[in-house]
């Protein structure tokens, strides 16, 4: 039986492929420049294909190179999810967690989640990593969380999802500019530029926008914020209206200003929550039982 490739060389050619700079590689790796060249190479040896094609000052990944990449990343992640595994002695909701987060879900949902988890599955070890969708995304990829918390509908990339519970949008504005309106509110009821947004990188604007039919462009204010609590100061200045979710409100965002959250328009003026993991995980168990768990947190559980 022919040698198989070590995964100490499987992760220096990950690190190359991530930094895409030998230098920058090594580093990451804690070892020398040549010790990373070595290692690669060696592994070119064994797999008998060249995976980089290199000249005096720069290089590029083959396209069995790139083949091998995904390979290696799949194979990492798998070993390291047998670590967890064995360290846990196979036994579910035990050891660590890497759980990804979306901004406009995780300031609501990881004080409950962490506090009631510490009480029930002490020997969980929950780490958290907030960001975007996309980045959560490209993380869970790399393997470098195990799974996330994400607003739905969105583009799963291949992984695969529990629909844990629906979260309601709220039109939320001060109190003075509600005192005519009726419910659901009708848009057209509102100024032009009267509506604030959360920044397009959020999934949260598009998500609004469409649950809320929100099809009038006119009225939604050209300036973006980066956060809900930047959408409830606007709103509690009277600059104008914005829509938040009900986990939000229920965890008191709204809490000391003069705002009121109005039923907007829409039959399902609502959000769906996620849980995402990869196809090829061995914690199918574990994150069956974290989705329960998190729905019941949820305005709206959904999962059976």
């Amino acid at each position: 039986m022919s040698k198989l490739p070590s995964l100490k060389n499987l992760s220096y050619l990950l690190a190359l492929h991530q930094h895409q700079n030998f230098n920058r590689a090594a580093q990451a790796c804690n070892v020398s420049q040549s010790t990373l060249s070595s290692g690669i190479q060696n592994l070119e040896e064994q797999l008998g294909c060249q995976l980089i094609e290199r000249d005096h000052k720069s290089f590029l990944f083959t396209g069995m190179g790139e083949e091998v990449v995904e390979q290696a990343r799949r194979i990492l992640t798998s070993t390291e999810e047998l670590l967890y595994f064995a360290q846990s002695q196979g036994k579910i909701m035990e050891g660590p967690l890497r759980l990804g987060c979306i901004p406009t879900i995780a300031p609501f949902l990881v004080g409950p989640l962490t506090k009631q988890l510490q009480v029930d599955y002490p020997k969980l070890q929950l780490n958290i990593r907030e960001d975007t969708t996309e980045n959560l995304l490209h993380l869970l990829r790399n393997g470098e969380l195990d799974v996330l918390v994400l607003a739905l509908p969105v583009d799963l990339q291949g992984n695969q999802s529990y629909v844990l519970g629906r979260d309601p949008f709220k039109l939320v504005m001060h109190q003075s500019m509600a005192d005519n309106l009726h419910e659901p509110v009708q848009y057209n009821q509102l100024p032009d530029n009267s509506i604030f947004l959360l920044e397009k990188e959020h999934c949260l604007t598009g998500h609004a926008v469409a649950a809320c039919e929100l099809a009038d462009s006119t009225k939604i204010n050209p300036f973006t914020a980066t956060s809900l609590h930047s959408l409830v100061q606007m709103a509690d200045a009277r600059l104008g209206a914005t829509f938040i979710p009900q986990m939000a409100i229920d965890r008191g965002i709204l809490n000391g200003t003069d705002l009121v959250a109005l039923q907007p328009t829409g039959q399902q003026a609502s959000r769906e929550i996620g849980l995402v993991y990869r196809p090829t995980t061995n914690r199918r168990q574990t994150f069956r039982r974290l989705a329960e768990f998190i729905a019941q947190l949820l305005p709206e559980p959904l999962l059976k």
